[in-house]
């Protein structure tokens, strides 16, 4: 029967932890607008507080994060509120901007958080 090494054993120990814990190190962000409806985009063209508010907020981006604009999506939660969502796809990563309107239609939120990754 072969002797485990007293020395070797707790670095295999060590080793297996720290690669089983590096499964939480990915773990992605909860969706903020879980429960919300998505609603049609064109329904929020014709509302211009939040039309005009996310149109200045785009220009805050650098200009490497609008030209990468992938898509953008409305939703309401049924209480009034509304929220745009912008999806920044640049260098493997995705970008979530989360802008969010109470029901005067006036942002009360902002949340932007790496929301996935893909292929470059």
């Amino acid at each position: 029967m072969r002797k485990l090494n007293p020395i070797r054993f707790p670095i295999w120990i060590l080793l297996a932890a720290l690669v089983g814990g590096c499964n939480g190190c990915h773990t992605k962000t909860p969706d903020p607008l879980a429960g919300w409806r998505e609603s049609d985009f064109r329904e929020f063209h014709a509302n211009k507080a939040i039309m005009d508010d996310y149109q200045s907020y785009v220009k805050t981006l650098s200009q490497e994060e609008q030209k990468n604009i992938v898509p953008v999506f409305c939703y309401e939660n049924g209480t009034g509120q509304h929220a745009v969502k912008i999806v920044v796809a640049l260098d493997g990563e995705e970008w979530s901007h989360i802008l969010i309107y109470d029901k005067d239609n006036k942002r009360i939120k902002t949340i932007r958080y790496l929301s996935g990754h893909y292929a470059s």
